[in-house]
């Protein structure tokens, strides 16, 4: 009824134009997650140090990416740091930069929160130790919270796999500009589309299925 044909759509198609793409979101989100968290932790720790000018530039960096949507802070690498630089540093890197300074601001939420969570009983009680702030954070709080904080971040890194969509308006190669090349090339268009979100809902939900059942089991080991 409304023909779309999908025949086009065979293995050598996937293999010459999708594979690619789809390799290059994956692995986006995968260095953009071990980025996002470790700068993010950097950035919850600065928050709660309690020094007043880290607190402050912490605050000042998360809550300004939080205020600016993805589309535009990646435009703005994209244009403006060659400009800065003077030269180009590529779609694909431009994304990656992009990603993992954007979701720093998120992971370093989750972080902040997730540190928050553990009792007060336990930092007092690695100070009784005789352990400092440092050790305290590192061998006590931080191995806690992270055990707590993993399905909170697993749920953010199917988000930030979403998002990795959005970096098709720079040109870079990722699954959506795959299936979009396929398309024009083919002369099928629409069909492409339509596979493209039957492959980005497919990925998402396996994810989140799999999130839900690993929250249960931490939930039963508590």
């Amino acid at each position: 009824m409304l023909g779309l044909d999908f025949s086009f759509f065979t293995w050598d198609v996937f293999q010459g134009y999708i594979l690619k793409g789809m390799y290059f979101s994956f692995a986006l989100t995968a260095v953009a997650t071990v980025g996002g968290i470790l700068f993010g932790t950097v950035l919850a720790l600065m928050r709660l140090s309690g020094i007043k000018p880290l607190e402050l530039v912490a605050a000042t960096y998360v809550n300004g990416m939080r205020s600016i949507p993805l589309l535009m802070v990646l435009l703005w690498f994209f244009l403006l740091v060659p400009v800065l630089i003077g030269r180009p540093i590529g779609a694909e890197m431009s994304a990656v930069i992009t990603f993992i300074a954007f979701e720093a601001a998120y992971f370093s939420e989750i972080v902040r929160a997730g540190i928050q969570s553990i009792a007060r009983g336990q930092v007092y009680a690695g100070q009784a130790l005789g352990m400092t702030y440092g050790q305290n954070m590192r061998l006590v709080i931080l191995p806690q919270a992270f055990r707590n904080m993993i399905p909170v971040f697993l749920t953010q890194t199917i988000i930030l796999f979403q998002d990795t969509s959005l970096v098709y308006i720079i040109t870079a190669h990722d699954m959506l500009h795959g299936f979009t090349i396929a398309g024009n090339n083919l002369s099928h268009s629409r069909e492409s589309y339509i596979l493209a979100a039957v492959f980005y809902f497919v990925i998402c939900y396996t994810l989140s299925y799999l999130v839900k059942r690993l929250q249960k089991k931490i939930a039963i080991i508590r």
